[in-house]
């Protein structure tokens, strides 16, 4: 926490940009502490919450209006509810589908890559692909030539972004992109191997992700593709991924402006705040004593599984309550409480 003193007293306000960094590297070693990043079969509450909220986020940064209420269920049950846009929720089910493709790189061991190659150019074009194919069907771009196709570079010169920075040529992007995957792997074997310490990974990270958005390879679908291209190289590298909050899109937009710039600080910050979050997620359950309120997704076992706790707790049998997120939260020490009194009742 940041300390100035003044007439005797301690003002205490925002951590500096240095101690996140700190507080990114300290997080991530207890990450790894505790066996790592789980993989998509394990943890799976947690994944799903995570997948939930990134669904929800990034499509908001870019004007989806559906409220996460709507995502859940779109997602968890395949129906969609609320009267909106049939593409709003084509670009939700799209999200969630290669968000999904990449949360289930986490800690897979059945691909063989070659040597130093933690993301290639496919990969890219895939999820791509994935995200616009079936909103493109629907709802094609007003500006679309005809080779313009989903997973495919565009092929015309669009405006300069808000903040003065201009796209490079069309016909410069193949090889633009070929540099960007050769940078990108360059930076995560300086990552993995402690070239990069890890406290000055949101930096290097930063890089990468402005310099995909900055070349803006596709015609629509950049901001999405850049978030999910970033969260697999995250997890590739062993960390969880980044949620771009919508409340922050304006602090993400002018962060992303300023590294366009040079300054690379305010989106390394927003970064390494986002993948705290979600180390948080992973890691509080394994250390919270019994008595502290944690999630309550968190505190689901191979028997006891997260609707029979939330119905627990709906009817009042389960010591719980709803935070401010609106997410169940409860204790160890409750569920304990709860099935003994549900092994004498039966």
């Amino acid at each position: 926490m940041r300390e100035k003193k003044e007439t005797g007293s301690v003002i205490r306000g925002r951590p500096s940009r240095r101690a996140v960094f700190l507080q990114f590297d300290a997080a991530v070693a207890g990450l790894q502490n505790y066996g790592g990043l789980p993989g998509a079969g394990e943890a799976k509450a947690i994944w799903d919450d995570i997948w939930f909220l990134e669904a929800h986020n990034s499509t908001a940064i870019e004007g989806n209006t559906l409220v996460l209420r709507e995502v859940k269920t779109l997602l968890e049950q395949n129906r969609s509810i609320g009267g909106k846009e049939l593409k709003d929720y084509l670009e939700v089910e799209s999200y969630g589908r290669a968000a999904l493709w990449v949360y289930s790189q986490a800690r897979r061991t059945d691909i063989l890559r070659p040597d130093k190659e933690t993301i290639t150019l496919t990969e890219i074009r895939n999820i791509h692909e994935q995200l616009v194919s079936t909103v493109w069907a629907v709802a094609p771009h007003a500006n679309s030539l005809p080779d313009e196709t989903a997973g495919g570079f565009r092929k015309h010169d669009i405006l300069p972004f808000s903040g003065g920075m201009k796209p490079p040529p069309f016909t410069e992007i193949p090889a633009l992109m070929r540099s960007f995957v050769d940078e990108a792997n360059v930076v995560c074997e300086q990552i993995l191997s402690g070239t990069v310490t890890r406290e000055d990974t949101p930096v290097s990270l930063a890089g990468i992700h402005c310099k995909f958005e900055r070349i803006h390879p596709f015609l629509d679908g950049n901001g999405r593709t850049g978030r999910l291209v970033l969260n697999l190289l995250l997890i590739r590298l062993g960390f969880p991924p980044a949620i771009i909050l919508k409340q922050r899109r304006t602090a993400y937009i002018k962060a992303l402006d300023k590294a366009d710039h040079g300054d690379l600080l305010p989106l390394a910050e927003i970064i390494a705040r986002a993948v705290i979050d979600n180390v948080y997620r992973f890691i509080t359950p394994k250390i919270a004593g019994p008595k502290n309120l944690v999630p309550l997704k968190s505190l689901e076992t191979k028997d006891l599984s997260y609707p029979t706790l939330r119905q627990a707790a709906t009817r009042g049998r389960l010591d719980a309550m709803i935070g401010a997120d609106g997410m169940w939260y409860s204790s160890k020490n409750a569920v304990a409480t709860y099935l003994e009194s549900k092994y004498k009742r039966k």
